[in-house]
Order: C-alpha cells, then sequence, then structure tokens
C-alpha cells in the first residue's frame, strides 16, 4: 500500500511513525526546502503523550521538554485565582509535555529517519492538487517550480492552516477567521519563576499573558527557557497572509504590560529579554462538513485549525494520527475511502467541538469571570466565585477535549502497561 503525507509537522510525521510501526512504508513531501526547529513553545496534553509513548518516544520528550507541573491562572493585576496540577501531578500516567514546537518536530523527523530511512522525507516540495478518486497528487518543486504527479492508494493533507488540498475541496471558504486578537510570541532566557514547572495565564480575552518554561536543556542549567505569549484585541479586519508571522518591535504591544509586574513575575523584564518577537493574528477556520473524498483526507490543522487556548493544536493532531492509523491498518486498498470515512466520523465532531469551545475561551474562560465580577481585584477567590463554579469550568473543557484522567490512563495500561 503506498501512503503519501503532505506536510512534515508533528501531527504527519506522527503519522508516518504509526503506520511504520503497524508495517507500512509512508512517504511525506514537505514544502519547506529544509526542515529547521523554527517556531515557539507549544503543549502537548497527556492524551497525545499516551500515543508518542507507545512510539517509545517518552525518554525522548523527557530529555527536551519540560513535563508541566500546574497551571495557574491569575487576574491582570497579579491575583491567583485558580490553579490545577497538570501531568504525572494531575494522577495522569503519562505527563503533559511543555517544549518548543520545533524541537518536538525535529525529535520526530529524526525518530522517522532513523526508522524508515533519509527516502521517508522529501523536502522542497509542496502540494498543489489532488485527484481524489485517483489517490493522484501533483507536487511543485519550491526551488525550481519542477511539477511532479505522484500516484498513491491514499493520500493524506497534513499541510497546515493554509493547506492547498484542503482549498481545493473549499475554494470560496477565504482566510481564515480572524478572532480579533493578535499574539506577540518569544523566548527569554532567564530565571525560573514559581516551581520552573508551571503554565501560567494572567488578564482577560482582550488582554493577556501565557508564559512557560520549555527547554530542560536549559533547566539543566539552573536556568529557564521562558515561552510567553502576549495577546490584545485590536481594530480591523484579518491582516495579509503576508503579515503573519512576522518580526515586530516590542513598542507594538508591550506599554499595555508596563504595570504587569507580579510578585512571582516581571513582565515588563520578560519582554524586554526577548531576542525577536513574531506577530500572529490569532485565527481559525470554521468547522467543515467533511475531511475526506475518496483516496484523500485532511489531518490536523489543514482538517480543523483552532485557536491556541487549552493547549490542544498538536494534541488533537496527533489523536487524529492515531485514529487514522489504526483505520488503515484496518482496511483494504479497495477499502481505503471507507477507512477514510471512518476517521472523519471518529475525529470532525470532537475537533468541531473543541473549536467552538475554544471559541468561548475554553478554560480560559475563568479569567472571564474574575474580570467581570471583580476588575478592581478581591480579598478572596470564593468572594466572587465558588470552589464547585471553578472545578467545573476546569472539568467541562477536559471532557471535551477528552482529558478525562481515567480514560487517558486507561489507554496507558493497555498500550504501555502503566
Amino acid at each position: 500500500m503506498k501512503i503519501i503525507i503532505s506536510g512534515a509537522g508533528p501531527g504527519g510525521v506522527t503519522l508516518a511513525l504509526m503506520l511504520h510501526k503497524r508495517g507500512f512504508k509512508p512517504q511525506i513531501f514537505e514544502a519547506a526546502a529544509a526542515v529547521k526547529p523554527l517556531g515557539v513553545g507549544i503543549n502537548v496534553q497527556p492524551s497525545a503523550i499516551v500515543e508518542l509513548a507507545e512510539l517509545g518516544l517518552l525518554d525522548e520528550l523527557r530529555n527536551t521538554g519540560i513535563e508541566t507541573a500546574q497551571v495557574a491562572y491569575y487576574t491582570r493585576l497579579g491575583q491567583r485565582v485558580w490553579s490545577e496540577p497538570r501531568g504525572i501531578a494531575a494522577g495522569y500516567k503519562v505527563p503533559q509535555f511543555s517544549i518548543h514546537r520545533g524541537e518536538l518536530q525535529m525529535l520526530l523527523i529524526e525518530a522517522a529517519l532513523k526508522r524508515m530511512g533519509p527516502e521517508v522525507l522529501q523536502t522542497g516540495w509542496e502540494s498543489v492538487s489532488v485527484e481524489p478518486d485517483a489517490g493522484r497528487i501533483t507536487l511543485r518543486n519550491r526551488v525550481s517550480g519542477e511539477l511532479r504527479t505522484e500516484q498513491a492508494d491514499v493520500v493524506i493533507a497534513a499541510d497546515g492552516i493554509h493547506s492547498p488540498i484542503r482549498r481545493q475541496f473549499y475554494p470560496d471558504e477565504g482566510l481564515p477567521k480572524f478572532s480579533g486578537c493578535v499574539l506577540w510570541r518569544a523566548t527569554t532566557l532567564g530565571e525560573p519563576f514559581l516551581d520552573g514547572r508551571t503554565m501560567v495565564m494572567a488578564g482577560n480575552a482582550n488582554h493577556k499573558l501565557v508564559t512557560y518554561p520549555i527547554s530542560q536543556k536549559v533547566a539543566r542549567t539552573g536556568k529557564s527557557l521562558i515561552n510567553w505569549i502576549a495577546e490584545l484585541r485590536v481594530d480591523g479586519d484579518t491582516p495579509p497572509k503576508d503579515d503573519w508571522n512576522r518580526v515586530v518591535d516590542r513598542s507594538v504591544f508591550a506599554p499595555r504590560f508596563d504595570s504587569w509586574v507580579f510578585d512571582f513575575l516581571d513582565v515588563p523584564r520578560l519582554f524586554a529579554g526577548a531576542e525577536q518577537v513574531f506577530e500572529f493574528p490569532m485565527v481559525d477556520r470554521d468547522p467543515l462538513p467533511r475531511w475526506s473524498y475518496g483516496r484523500v483526507t485532511l489531518l490536523g490543522d489543514a482538517a480543523h485549525p483552532m485557536y491556541p487556548i487549552g493547549s490542544n493544536g498538536a494534541t488533537q493532531a496527533i489523536l487524529d494520527a492515531r485514529k487514522l492509523a489504526d483505520e488503515i491498518q484496518a482496511s483494504d486498498v479497495a477499502r481505503l475511502p471507507d477507512a477514510l470515512v471512518r476517521y472523519e466520523q471518529e475525529r470532525l465532531p470532537k475537533c468541531a467541538r473543541i473549536v467552538a469551545a475554544n471559541r468561548a475561551q475554553g478554560p480560559d474562560y475563568v479569567l472571564e469571570v474574575f474580570e467581570e465580577r471583580a476588575p478592581n481585584g478581591f480579598k478572596h477567590v470564593h468572594d466572587v466565585a465558588s470552589q464547585a463554579e471553578l472545578e467545573q469550568i476546569a472539568l467541562s473543557y477536559k471532557k471535551v477535549v477528552g482529558l478525562d484522567i481515567e480514560s487517558v490512563n486507561q489507554r496507558a495500561r493497555d498500550n504501555l502497561g502503566l
């Protein structure tokens, strides 16, 4: 069975590793001329770490990322409103990891090259179009402009939010949906804050900071590589695509955070320590009615791009990969279109619910509760919201994204013997 994956992001490479474990020899075509560890920090939830651990990658993850111990929510005045343990500390059999996206991608690619050889990955080839019923994909070389057509039994588009294959199926979709908020993202080498393993959310939906450490290598030196995201609501429509992921001066946003000097973190100092700051409009896309057409389907951000709320982008792509690999393994060549439909029938509605939940602020909604009810601060958290209300906000999101502890731990027992 010939399987082509378009896109060498975490979702696409994880799928290749899972297919290889099941006896297949997939091939990945990546648009970038060379794969480099680009990007900033992300979180990968225990539900996805179980799947990566089954691929034998847990030790590499522990050596690379930070095992997140807790998430803590603060008002823009620096008052803690809610915190809860994460990963092992919360009772999961596997950790949650805060990790540099590029380092995660390279970890996965190195595993794929080691296990499948250099032929598994061809760089510099971007997908142009597909013939769904025939399983043909046309690719263009990014340097020479040369076109080539590859025949496959199945094609998986894991080529991101601007996927040309998705656009072929939905030509009138247009630009991603702009939330009205812009994100400024960077990393700063500094001193650890709190316990050195905490993810912090502070502020509200219009004025927010997200920050957490992402490097085990740096942590071993006694320092911390701190990933941070400053978020502000702005006026205007979606910025043009050329404005995405551009380097900007911190003066564009930093003055709005000048007063954010907390007892555990000096935010202006954090911003000042970054070498470069990248600007991203916060965008997603509306859920699709279907992902699969004949012998072609979508995966990860090509299928369900979502706001970076609740730490679920990479996690859901990895869960996509597990379900799709299982369905391909259970099928023969003639019935592969049915296998893609079964994958879609399970994953599409789940991811559509997460897109909607993230638009409603997901677990970060707790910050809105305190901004609305106590904008000038409070004496005691429970004067503003009861413990039961706080727990319900966190629990409801976990149910949506499949993070209930017993389900994740059952998978860890079944697949890893933990």
